[in-house]
This record gives structure tokens, C-alpha cells and sequence, in this order.
């Protein structure tokens, strides 16, 4: 399998830069950005109303046959399903076999509702027993445990933990049982990224997160293999879109309002933060930056407060080449401008100044800029003769 390719889909959606000031901590390493950055992109635009899907989502059934038979077959052939449409909702049926989605999903979010039957029968995993594969290999268990509790002797309904509801199934248990009766309708919402391989090799592992009726049950539990009953089935490299299925065990599980968003893999970052940064990308990405923002510059060497800001901003993306030596003309030169200005040409431009020497103090901080540096010599010398100093 070739290497999973993974990126951030904001990347694209990036304007041209502009220049907005030094105003936060400087990129670095593992950072391409300032703290605050005014030219790191902006998210997309969504809607997301109460009680309804968010606007990006992919409706897989939203209660009409339509959407049934648009989005779901049998997991075995493709073919048509056996399960019900009935009053609004999917209800499994027995032999039936697995139903899968005719389209395939990577990382995602998923949402989905789900109800046991109202006729209490079995025990343990005879229960309402279901499942959600997610990419066809990694199960959250769907089960009527309203009475499993260890608390009560004898425990009413017993059953292995690692297969009640909300487990990742044979791996681990909920971090509690959030349950509710038996035709009471139930909602797992699930974040879920896959592993991440390169060849034979997992580059990084894929985790499960789930709020089983709005609680939290799976902190980013990271998968340990592929699911499977009473074995260890270790994990193994896979597509990188399969369908979502939910499982055929034998009873009339019910199941409504279900909808997925794709998301970008965890590791999809390589140029911020985040566990996959990659300092080459993180480089890359600042030198695209410096040079979009250098490009603006009309006369770089120019004398200027507006000039010395400007080339501040480059240099806290790249000090490097032209870049650095533009900044080291124009700050001389603006040295010789500033031992040349009046007291009333100073107090002209004090905010402007004073501006430029924050700026100064974060280039410094970051080691951009030498702690003697003569601009901010100069500046923080007039301030005190001038009584600016608070």
C-alpha cells in the first residue's frame, strides 16, 4: 500500500497574504505561523442548528425511504437490503446480513440514533444487539445494556465489558454506561480517525472518540487491532475509504437520523502544531509566505516606520537571502533618519514608534533580531527623553 497522502484542506482555501504586524509569538520549527496570525487561513463557513445536521454533513437516512435506498445495500453483494423501512426508521431483521453505504468514508464524524427493542429478551449480548463499523473494520458496539450494572448483586444483565454498549468492541469498555431503556431512542456521536500507514509500517495509529446520549465514553481510545470475537486480530493496512456498515446480530435494532461529515486525518497537519508536524513543510511554508509578503513591498529599502514593520513581518516568516539583506539596509538607513529628527518629529510620530518597537521586542524574543538592536536603542532612548515612558 503506498503511503497515505494527507493534507489540510484549509491550505487551500489560503488568501494572498497580508501584511497584519508582529503582534504574537514568531513560527517557528513546528509552527509556520505567528500566535495570532492574521494570514493563517480561516476555516470554512458552516451552519449548524439546534437539532439538526450541520450543513457540510452527508445525510446517510433521514427518515425517508428515499435516503434508504439512495444510500444503504447489503454489505455482502451490493445488492438491496432486507432490512425494514418502517414508520421512519431502519430496523434490522434477522439473516438479513450487514448494510453498508454505497459510498465510502475515511476520518469522520458520525451521528446516528439508535433504539433496542422494547421486548426484553436474552441476556449479556442477546440483548439488542448491533454494531457500527466504521470503514467496515472497527466496531462500536451497539447493545441493550439499560440493566448491566456491577452495582447491583446479583447484576441483572451481566456481560463482558469490553461488549457492552458504546465499547470499542473486545478492546474497551465505556468509560461509563450511559444506557437508556429499551425503545428509548440513544445517539452516538463518534469521531473517528484511521490509522495511518506507510507501506507494512503504521506511521500513526487511529482512534476512536465517543458521547454515547451526549456523554463522553471514549477519550480518543486508539485502536489496537481490527475487530473481531474472543482473538486479537492485529491492525493491518486497509483503503483508505471503505464503507460504514451496521451490523446484522439477530434483533430488531432500530436506527434514525443518521449523518456523517468527512474529516481531515489528524495528521493532515504538517505545518502547525500538532503531532505530524514536519519542520521541511513548516520551512516551506514560511519562505511562500515571506516571498508573497516581500512581493508587497514597493521599495524595500525604503526608510521608513512603515518599511522597518513590513520587513519585520518578512523576516519573522524567513530571515534569509534578500530578505535579510533588504533589513539590514533599511535599518541603517533608518538609523541615520531617526538621529536626524526633531523632538516635535518624534512626538509626531510616537504611537508609530512606539508600535515599532513592540514589534522590535518580538523579533528579539524570538531571536530574529539581535538584542542590540540599534532601532530599538534609539526609540526606547527618545522615549525617555520625551517622558513616554509610563
Amino acid at each position: 500500500m503506498k503511503k497515505t497522502k494527507i493534507f489540510s484542506a484549509a491550505a487551500a482555501l489560503a488568501a494572498a497574504p497580508i501584511f497584519a504586524g508582529v503582534y504574537g509569538d514568531l513560527p517557528d520549527a513546528k509552527h509556520a505561523w505567528c500566535v495570532h496570525d492574521r494570514n493563517r487561513p480561516n476555516p470554512v463557513k458552516i451552519t449548524a442548528e439546534a437539532g439538526m445536521p450541520p450543513s457540510d454533513a452527508i445525510i446517510l437516512f433521514d427518515g425517508t425511504k428515499e435516503t434508504f435506498e439512495k444510500n444503504w445495500c447489503s454489505a455482502k453483494d451490493g445488492g438491496p437490503t432486507q432490512w425494514k423501512f418502517v414508520d421512519g426508521v431502519l430496523e434490522s431483521v434477522k439473516r438479513a446480513g450487514y448494510i453498508a453505504t454505497k459510498q465510502s468514508f475515511g476520518d469522520c464524524q458520525l451521528h446516528l440514533e439508535w433504539s433496542a427493542p422494547v421486548k426484553v429478551e436474552g441476556v449479556g449480548q442477546g440483548r439488542g444487539n448491533s454494531g457500527v463499523f466504521l470503514m467496515g473494520s472497527y466496531e462500536v458496539q451497539v447493545l441493550d445494556s439499560f440493566e448491566t450494572d456491577p452495582a447491583k448483586d446479583p447484576n441483572p444483565n451481566p456481560n463482558y465489558a469490553d461488549g457492552q454498549a458504546a465499547a470499542v468492541y473486545a478492546e474497551n469498555p465505556p468509560l461509563v454506561n450511559a444506557s437508556r431503556a429499551p425503545g428509548v431512542w440513544q445517539t452516538y456521536d463518534i469521531v473517528f480517525h484511521q490509522p495511518v500507514w506507510d507501506g507494512l509500517k503504521m506511521v500513526h495509529p487511529g482512534s476512536l472518540t465517543v458521547f454515547h446520549n451526549g456523554v463522553l465514553v471514549q477519550d480518543h481510545w486508539e485502536m489496537e487491532g481490527l475487530t473481531t470475537h474472543r482473538k486479537r486480530r492485529p491492525l493491518a493496512p486497509h483503503a483508505t475509504r471503505l464503507p460504514l456498515q451496521l451490523q446484522d446480530h439477530g434483533n430488531p435494532v432500530r436506527f434514525r437520523n443518521i449523518w456523517i461529515r468527512e474529516i481531515p486525518s489528524r495528521y493532515a497537519n504538517v505545518t502547525h502544531g500538532g503531532p505530524a508536524a514536519d519542520e521541511n513543510a513548516v520551512m516551506a511554508l514560511r519562505r511562500k509566505t515571506a516571498a508573497q509578503l516581500f512581493a508587497k513591498i514597493e521599495k524595500p529599502v525604503k526608510p521608513t516606520i512603515e518599511n522597518m514593520e513590513a520587513l519585520g513581518e518578512v523576516i519573522g516568516y524567513a530571515r534569509e537571502g534578500a530578505y535579510e539583506k533588504a533589513w539590514q539596509e533599511t535599518a541603517n538607513a533608518f538609523h541615520d533618519v531617526l538621529d536626524k529628527m526633531t523632538d516635535a518629529e518624534w512626538a509626531a510620530k510616537k504611537t508609530e514608534l512606539l508600535k515599532l518597537r513592540e514589534t522590535l521586542d518580538i523579533l528579539i524574543r524570538a531571536g530574529v533580531v539581535p538584542q542590540k538592536c540599534g532601532t530599538r536603542k534609539r526609540i526606547s532612548a527618545a522615549a525617555l527623553r520625551l517622558g513616554w515612558e509610563k
